[in-house]
């Protein structure tokens, strides 16, 4: 793994605890459990068959859609600071690309991602996210470049055909989403879902600012994400946003009856 010009000492932005007026629901009451930074972000989008997701998200999840649209994304990224809450973060394994697969869901009144896949570039938080949350995490040779005017990222799974290679950068001005929106609903999300080991469902909690967007232009040489994940996507993405920075905090999970 590789990188160049990716800000690793830039400190996180404990600020965002107290920004909070724009969430759809209250901050969790519990003690929060983990900072993160992200970094040269691009939400690449396709619309999707929602019979074909269906089949493959668990049914204690139902399907969040647009205008009755269902939607896939991929999202690769940077992260740092990657570290608990009052611990230092380790200077080897805090900062690493990441790279996920994720469409929407909802239990309730509460919308969050539902994660196909997520690829990172260094083993422990790899088996620690797999141990823990029962992620779909997996180790992948990554390399991540920013040369100021564009981010030339490149991703292959280790042990599988799963590959994702494009250069991406902003095409306009940043903007907030305004609710409502498809870039709100595809952005805008405070907590994912997934199954523990046992098949329990749970809800992770997460938060941040809301989202500075920007639209995004990407050329995509390979991407085969979603179809190793088992989602047929057809032709380019229908849309692409860039986002140059995000500061994050995550709860510990919590279990779903």
């Amino acid at each position: 793994m590789t990188s160049t010009s990716i800000p690793h000492t830039t400190r996180f932005d404990r600020s965002v605890v107290r920004k909070t007026e724009h969430r759809p629901w209250p901050m969790p009451t519990a003690p929060w459990l983990m900072t993160q930074s992200w970094h040269n972000l691009l939400f690449a989008h396709w619309r999707v068959d929602a019979s074909q997701l269906r089949r493959l998200v668990p049914t204690m999840f139902e399907l969040d859609l647009f205008n009755n649209e269902a939607w896939l994304g991929v999202v690769p990224f940077y992260m740092t600071n990657v570290g608990l809450r009052a611990i230092p973060p380790l200077p080897w394994h805090s900062s690493f690309p990441e790279l996920n697969v994720r469409t929407y869901v909802r239990v309730g009144n509460q919308p969050g991602v539902y994660f196909f896949s997520l690829d990172a570039g260094r083993r422990l938080p790899v088996e620690a996210a797999r141990r823990f949350l029962n992620l779909p995490y997996f180790l992948a040779a990554m390399t991540v470049e920013d040369s100021g005017d564009a981010i030339v990222y490149d991703s292959a799974r280790t042990q599988s055909p799963a590959v994702f290679k494009a250069t991406y950068g902003p095409t306009g001005p940043a903007f907030t989403a305004s609710e409502g929106s498809l870039e709100y609903f595809l952005t805008e999300r405070y907590c994912l879902y997934h199954e523990t080991r046992r098949g329990g469902p749970y809800r992770l909690e997460i938060h941040h600012p809301p989202w500075s967007l920007q639209v995004a232009q990407a050329t995509i040489v390979s991407n085969t994400m979603a179809a190793v994940s088992g989602v047929a996507t057809s032709g380019p993405p229908a849309l692409l946003h860039f986002v140059r920075r995000q500061d994050v905090i995550t709860w510990a999970p919590t279990y779903l009856r």
